[in-house]
């Protein structure tokens, strides 16, 4: 398993090279996470990752078929969405402002990175993440960390910055 500096020495340059800048166009539900909260992020194909809340930490519930939630730190979560209106259980609704570079893991890249058909890496936070054939990996603009969105999820959730 790579660990997230290796994932970001080795990815990164593919990512600047032949990456595609898109932006989040579905709205998301969020609430602030009580510290040490855990969540599984659960994709239409199955577990992608766990992780745990700190202190100001937000759990945010994609608008996809699989309603994934993940954990955002709250400067992250700030820089990424907007607050657009109260929901119910205790979640309210976000605009996404934030973009992104993605990298689609066709079968031509994974060989040209000498990777499998799937594979686990270590996410920013520390877990175990699992990236698979046709996913994107992806990193904000500023490249500081690199993450998984399965591909199902991916085109629910995003499209071409234009």
């Amino acid at each position: 398993m790579k660990s997230q500096k290796e994932l970001l020495d080795w990815v990164i340059p593919q990512m600047k090279k032949k990456g595609v800048a898109y932006k989040k166009f579905k709205p998301v539900f969020a609430r602030k996470a009580s510290e040490g909260e855990a969540i599984a992020t659960i994709t239409n194909d199955g577990v992608e990752t766990t992780n745990q809340a700190g202190k100001g930490d937000y759990i945010v519930k994609n608008q996809t078929d699989a309603e994934e939630k993940y954990i955002l730190t709250k400067k992250k979560f700030k820089d990424r969405y907007v607050y657009a209106k109260r929901s119910k259980n205790g979640f309210s609704e976000y605009l996404p402002k934030g973009k992104i570079v993605g990298l689609e893991l066709t079968p031509a890249i994974l060989k040209e990175l000498d990777l499998p058909s799937h594979f686990h890496f270590e996410a920013s936070w520390g877990e175990p993440m699992i990236a698979k054939e046709n996913d994107f990996l992806v990193c904000p603009p500023d490249f500081s960390e690199v993450y998984r969105i399965a591909r199902k999820e991916f085109f629910e959730t995003y499209e071409i910055d234009s």
